[in-house]
């Protein structure tokens, strides 16, 4: 069977083509009783519109693009969700576009993807959205855009963005932690290309300095947002002769690493060691036990983003009234965190 056609809702909600079009397209200068006889008509239809055809037939551009560079999936999945939901309420079509942070032409692909894909605009993800250089770049070749990035506050710098708070998050759940008698608490970064791992190491030393502990570097390991990273920081930290009490690992692939390590060192968890990590994505969850998180409610953050944008689209970029949205990402708190076993 044919898919059906503009023309089938037209026939069916005995309206012309134009009004089917100006439903579909959201536009104003419909009846509510005519638009919700065309709406109707679509959903009896099942009537998908074309969104390359419908682009290509306008002068607007109905599909977006989501950029990301990010090696965990479950995030990749929730913000692909997130955009998309939108993307399915108000008619527009989705491009997604996975690419290299660290590309030389990564500018020039990014102008070119919207160009020669006719996209509306994109939603950046981390770590292209906290890249100036980039930003500027696409706004001197007129091509739209929203980032999500991690920041204290918003930033103010006259690109549209939506924040997420990691500084507080971090100290939130660094501030568990110690309330539990944690004293030595290691810390494991994620990659450094990210703002996000700064941030969240800023709210563990914020943390620290708030209750008086001193921060001792020792604790402290670089590496990736990724399972085996996390596994070879924890076993690093566990081999220190005054071993952690605790330790919490910048995202949950970080901290699932540590439980490992932990598991393969003979140590309860969270009796002999706690563990902690940021995200609430599934791997937080699947443990055993459960992880102590930051709930970062990335499909929300992701469809907060697509909405900034596509309100941007339709008021012709004019911005100055529009509100940039922040997150802060709640403690959620589970079975790997206890209080300090007392010392016999």
């Amino acid at each position: 069977m044919r898919s059906p056609t503009i023309k089938d809702v037209a026939k069916r909600a005995k309206v012309s083509l134009k009004t089917v079009s100006r439903v579909i397209n959201h536009e104003p200068s419909v009846l509510a009783a005519t638009r919700e006889r065309v709406e109707r008509a679509i959903a009896e239809l099942d009537y998908r519109p074309d969104q390359s055809a419908r682009s290509l037939r306008s002068a607007k551009s109905y599909a977006l693009g989501m950029v990301y560079d990010n090696p965990n999936a479950y995030y990749v999945i929730a913000m692909q969700n997130g955009v998309l939901s939108v993307c399915r309420q108000t008619g527009f079509g989705l491009h997604i576009h996975p690419c290299d942070s660290n590309s030389p032409r990564l500018a020039e692909e990014l102008r070119d993807l919207a160009q020669h894909s006719r996209l509306a605009g994109l939603v950046l993800a981390p770590p292209m959205s906290e890249r100036m250089e980039l930003i500027r770049y696409l706004a001197a070749n007129k091509i739209k855009f929203v980032r999500i990035l991690s920041a204290a506050a918003d930033p103010r710098d006259g690109y549209p963005c939506v924040f997420v708070d990691d500084r507080d998050a971090a100290y939130a759940v660094t501030e568990h932690l110690i309330q539990l008698g944690h004293q030595r608490i290691g810390f494991l970064w994620g990659g450094k290309a990210h703002r996000s791992s700064p941030e969240r190491y800023k709210g563990y030393e914020d943390a620290l300095k708030h209750y008086g502990i001193a921060l001792d570097k020792s604790l402290i390991v670089e590496g990736d947002y990724s399972f085996d990273d996390g596994f070879r920081g924890a076993r690093k930290l566990l081999a220190l002769k005054q071993r952690p009490t605790a330790i919490f690992g910048s995202n949950d692939e970080i901290a699932a690493g540590v439980l490992a390590a932990a598991k393969s060192a003979n140590l309860n968890v969270p009796y002999d060691l706690s563990i902690a990590g940021f995200e609430d994505s599934p791997f937080s969850r699947q443990c055993w036990p459960a992880l102590t998180t930051a709930k970062q409610a990335t499909e929300d953050i992701a469809r907060q983003a697509t909405q900034r944008l596509i309100a941007e689209l339709k008021r012709g970029g004019h911005t100055e009234h529009l509100e940039n949205v922040g997150f802060s990402p709640q403690l959620v708190v589970r079975g790997s965190t206890a209080p300090v076993r007392p010392v016999s």
